[in-house]
């Protein structure tokens, strides 16, 4: 195996981190770029009587795309190494999102944190990081969130 495009998924948690941790050492042994993405979920629009969009859900959108770049930014400065670095952030749902980022892409690999979420709220949700890997056309690599012994 031999990978040299690898597609980290991040948003704003622990796991997340561990993911990008994880896909930049990879990408720095297989001397691959990366590209980081953080899907942006849609809120609930809100609808006008016309039938537009209330002009709170751009701001909040607009307010979340920044937000998705910063992120970004925070990621590649403390984990890259000076490894090339693409960003993208898309308006999605996040598995869905993240396989059709993959593809467009063109990644050999995606690299996914897992929340370890179990239970009913596991039940009724789902795992992104299980829709993922059974949907996307590339090996995807799960990073559990657990303590290091």
């Amino acid at each position: 195996m031999n990978y040299k495009r690898i597609l980290i998924a991040v948003d704003n948690s622990i796991c997340a981190e561990k993911a990008a941790i994880s896909g930049y050492s990879l990408a720095s042994k297989f001397d691959a770029e990366v590209a980081l993405v953080n899907i942006i979920e849609p809120a609930p629009a809100t609808v006008n009587p016309d039938f537009t969009l209330a002009p709170v859900f751009m701001e909040v959108y607009d307010n979340s795309e920044e937000n998705s770049h910063l992120l970004l930014k925070e990621i590649e400065t403390k984990h890259s190494k000076g490894i090339p670095t693409t960003y993208l952030s898309v308006l999605d749902t996040a598995s869905n999102g993240i396989v059709k980022q993959a593809e467009e892409w063109n990644a050999d690999l995606i690299v996914i944190g897992t929340h370890g979420r179990s239970g009913l709220y596991h039940f009724l949700m789902g795992s992104v990081a299980e829709h993922v890997a059974r949907k996307a056309a590339c090996p995807v690599l799960i990073i559990p969130n657990k303590d290091e012994d």
